[in-house]
Parts: C-alpha cells; structure tokens; sequence
C-alpha cells in the first residue's frame, strides 16, 4: 500500500473527527470507526508485508495500477477502492450524522466494517 493513499485517508479521518462541532445520533459511532480504520492501517504499515517479486516484475516494466492492487490484496492490504469505498461510506455516515438520521448513518458505518473486515 502506498504511504500516499495512507496518509490520506489518515487525514481525512482526522479531520472527521476534529469537523463533528455537534453530537448527532451516531457521532460516537462515527468516532469509534474512525478508531478502528486508522487501527487497521496503522497495522497494515507497520506490518511491512512483502513477497516475492514475480517474474513479470523482472521484465522492466512499470506495474499497473490494477496489477498493484491485486498483489496488495493477495497480501490482505485494503486496495485503493475498499480505501475509497470506507471514504465514501464515512463521508455517508457524517452526512447522515449530521441530518440526525440514525439508521443511515448505521447502514454506512456497516459497510465501512465490512470493508475493512473484522
């Protein structure tokens, strides 16, 4: 997994949790997600998982992004899009949050879990 896309959903829970200047329905909720996913990459990279380079990656020739992610995923790394969807379902769950709907806000909080795994 790339630093970048790290430090920038890194950045982006932070700033959900500093934003919140109001207690809707769900902001402990929000907080305590936003908890576990930055526990999740916090582990992720200080991991440092690696493996071994395949034989296409000897041939001198750039990775693409999908092959990446792929080998990120067989590494059990989140792929940029399950970083993407756990940003567009916290973004959901603030949303929610905000127009105090409750059971929004849970169905977005759910798919960020499932995202991001047990």
């Amino acid at each position: 997994m790339t630093t970048l896309r790290l430090t920038g959903l890194s950045t982006m829970l932070f700033a959900a949790s500093m934003s919140s200047g109001h207690a809707g329905p769900c902001s402990s909720q929000i907080e305590q997600m936003a908890v576990q996913v930055e526990a999740r990459l916090e582990a992720q990279a200080g991991a440092g998982s690696g493996a071994a380079e395949s034989t296409a990656a000897r041939l001198h020739r750039q990775p693409t992004p999908r092959s990446i992610a792929a080998a990120e995923e067989a590494l059990g790394e989140l792929s940029g899009e399950t970083i993407e969807r756990v940003r567009s379902a916290m973004t959901r769950a603030r949303a929610a949050d905000d127009a105090g709907n409750q059971k929004a806000c849970d169905e977005a909080l759910a798919e960020v879990q499932r995202a991001i795994g047990p």
